[in-house]
């Protein structure tokens, strides 16, 4: 049995989970997060299967003390030590060029420190955080598993600008695609479950979202591009625009572009739409209560969904299933049903007592829908682990092969 542990570190957090992990076998162990790093009164909560969440203070000045503190719970309670862990997966925002998960070396660090100029806030924490496990343990292996590599199958028609080769090329300007780990766990799950590979349009709808074209298990269209700031409308982030607004902004309002990229990324989408309205609990309760910002936002949150899934549709050449997954996805009955009587042409039909059940059921099409409708919990940090244990099974075999 291989434990695995998956860290996720972002800004002012570090969220980490532990796996027993074998080949046909999973098992989560404890899982919690660092909070406050660097900030007054930060604290640790942590959860045991089948427990209530508890949390204590600790002072955790930066994230190597954050990480120290997460391996010292660990050791105290699920590791003899350290040496126990398999290999550590840490997620990162930008491969590259990257189609899977990769051992940490010099060249996935380069990426990293390449990439930090696009995702400023997550960059130096993710780095900070590989760096700390590196020091911290030595000897484990350490993998980078990218938001992005799961959506590089896409073809070069779909993942090329019009813009000039050097931008293209010397830049690597592309599209990369985002949430990789969720589209590929929902798809391999609804495959299982449906028993076959087919067409599927995937939808992770969060704070940020993204809508996935999976064709027997490749990715072949993804909304989010060069940035997570791409795509359909989101909590606080527009999705696509003319790229000509944010030079509009700036020379009209003496903004810098540091500036322009605060307003995108935290002023915009649901949230400048419903004048400050970002969660969607929220907005669906004021919008019930007549607030008519509320109701344009929800109205315009759907187009944009719909005209993706029509595109994603028009690429693979039909759909078999459609998925809804993370936050908004697995929660939200209401949009869902109005994503699906949008796509009725389709011949799609719901289950009105399955989709309003919560926790939904994971069809919640009815029997006469010619598209099965999926309910699908993402679980990013088990495919983490899972692409992780897959690098440490392959090291170990060609460490046997070679005695």
């Amino acid at each position: 049995m291989a434990k695995i542990l998956v860290l996720n570190a972002g800004s002012t957090t570090v969220k980490f989970q532990l796996y027993n992990m074998e080949e046909d076998y999973n098992e989560i162990i404890t899982g919690g997060v660092a909070e406050r790093v660097g900030q007054p009164g930060s604290k640790m909560t942590v959860s045991v299967k089948n427990s209530e969440p508890f949390s204590y203070e600790v002072a955790m000045e930066n994230h190597k003390t954050a990480i120290k503190e997460i391996l010292g719970y660990l050791t105290k309670k699920y590791l003899k030590n350290t040496s126990e862990l398999a290999a550590v997966a840490h997620r990162m925002g930008y491969g590259g060029k990257y189609a899977n998960a990769a051992a940490i070396d010099e060249n996935v660090m380069q990426q990293l420190y390449d990439s930090i100029p696009l995702i400023p806030l997550h960059g130096p924490a993710i780095a900070a955080g590989i760096k700390a496990m590196q020091e911290l343990i030595p000897d484990v292996l350490q993998v980078a598993v990218f938001d992005t590599a799961f959506h590089q199958s896409v073809k070069k028609e779909g993942y090329l600008y019009g813009l000039p080769k050097e931008f293209c090329e010397k830049e690597q300007v592309r599209r990369y695609g985002f949430h990789g780990p969720s589209h590929n766990y929902v798809s391999r799950k609804a495959a299982k479950y449906l028993g076959y590979k087919g067409k599927f349009i995937c939808c992770h709808l969060g704070g940020g979202a993204s809508v996935s074209a999976v064709k027997d298990g490749k990715c072949v269209m993804t909304s989010m591009e060069f940035t997570p700031m791409s795509g359909i409308v989101m909590s606080t982030r527009p999705g696509n625009i003319d790229p000509y607004i944010p030079l509009h902004i700036m020379k009209t309002q003496n903004k810098t572009a540091d500036e322009v990229s605060a307003i995108l990324n935290k002023e915009s989408g649901l949230y400048g739409l419903t004048n400050g309205h970002a969660d969607m609990r929220d907005i669906l309760e004021q919008a019930d209560k007549g607030n008519e910002y509320c109701k344009t936002a929800l109205d315009i949150y759907v187009y944009n969904i719909i005209k993706t899934i029509g595109a994603g549709i028009a690429v693979m050449g039909g759909i078999d299933a459609l998925i809804f997954t993370a936050g908004i996805g697995e929660k939200s009955s209401y949009i869902r049903e109005r994503v699906c009587e949008k796509l009725a042409y389709l011949g799609i039909s719901l289950d009105k007592t399955a989709n309003s059940t919560y926790p939904a059921p994971t069809v919640i099409s009815d029997e006469q829908s010619q598209v099965k409708v999926l309910v699908i919990p993402t679980n990013e940090e088990l495919m983490m682990a899972k692409e992780a244990y897959d690098i440490y099974a392959e090291r170990t075999a060609e460490a046997k092969e070679a005695i």
